[in-house]
């Protein structure tokens, strides 16, 4: 296997290779992704406990990524973390530290619910390329119809999509399962259409399937889902990863949330601009009047 040239292409290497992964390099790969500071800075041991595997098990992983050990495995993410050297997670890492001897109580679970959400919200922002974005507001602003389905905790991200991109007068469908009729709603969708689906780990498995089978009909897949190892990956026409720590007994939908009120907008400016472009030449040649117009 070709060594990665920088994080960007491992990241890469090790979403396509993670299907094939054991449980323990997986465990491994998830970590990696969500916390890759981590990574960065600790060693074999310390990343071992935190995934709770034995530092052969990441000394293994490293070598199934084609490199000869974790120190030249470790340059990669090093490198990435110089290159951000100034991102929302380090300087958030830096004020809970000083907090530290403080965060017990409501008033801590609250800072510590805000550092997190703040750390999510700018790992978003870098990890989510504009032209995902600009692609994903185009399909929601020019499809006939769009239907929108997420399960359990991601619920209320969808609800608010149904609701919010059905005020731009889009024709918007949200799907649920009320009355075990969610595969009869799914079958009314036609290639054209747009399906959004929301889901993060542990994923929805009616999501999934949703899209899967979707994507298979021509129906095209915007998924808002949390990382490069979501099973929605695959059968997307674009992907949106909101970048949420799998590891933390509870995990915000602030940033989820945020992006989808970035893709309702960014189909309001859409809409907007349509309407102001002046309207296609026909390419047919003005037919001229009659001389004797006031006889005709």
């Amino acid at each position: 296997m070709n060594q990665a040239a920088n994080y960007e292409e491992l990241k890469a290497i090790i979403t396509r290779t993670y299907p094939d992964m054991s449980g323990h390099l997986k465990r491994i790969a998830r970590f990696a992704l969500e916390h890759p500071n981590d990574l960065a800075l600790g060693t074999v041991a310390a990343v071992a406990r935190s995934v709770n595997v034995q530092p052969s098990a990441v000394i293994r992983f490293a070598n199934a990524l084609g490199y000869s050990g974790f120190s030249e495995m470790q340059r990669i993410f090093r490198g990435n973390l110089l290159e951000r050297s100034d991102n929302y997670r380090e300087r958030i890492s830096q004020m809970r530290s000083r907090r530290a001897d403080d965060d017990r109580g409501a008033a801590g679970v609250l800072h510590r619910l805000v550092a997190d959400t703040v750390g999510d919200l700018g790992q978003m922002e870098e990890n989510i390329p504009p032209a995902d974005i600009a692609a994903a507001v185009g399909l929601i602003a020019t499809c006939p119809r769009i239907f929108v389905l997420a399960q359990r905790r991601s619920f209320p991200i969808a609800s608010y999509l149904g609701y919010a991109l059905g005020r731009l007068e889009l024709r918007t469908h949200l799907l649920d399962s009320v009355g075990g009729m969610l595969q009869e709603s799914l079958g009314s969708m036609s290639p054209g259409d747009v399906l959004i689906v929301v889901s993060f780990r542990s994923y929805a498995p009616e999501v999934v399937d949703a899209a899967v089978k979707a994507n298979a009909a021509g129906v095209a897949v915007i998924a808002i889902t949390d990382g490069p190892l979501s099973p929605l990956k695959n059968c997307a026409r674009v992907c949106l990863e909101a970048a949420m720590d799998s590891t933390r007994e509870f995990r915000s939908l602030v940033a989820p949330m945020c992006l989808a009120q970035a893709l309702v907008v960014g189909a309001g400016y859409h809409l907007a601009e349509q309407k102001k472009a002046p309207p296609a030449k026909t390419g047919k040649p003005r037919r001229k009047a009659p001389r004797n117009a006031a006889a005709a």
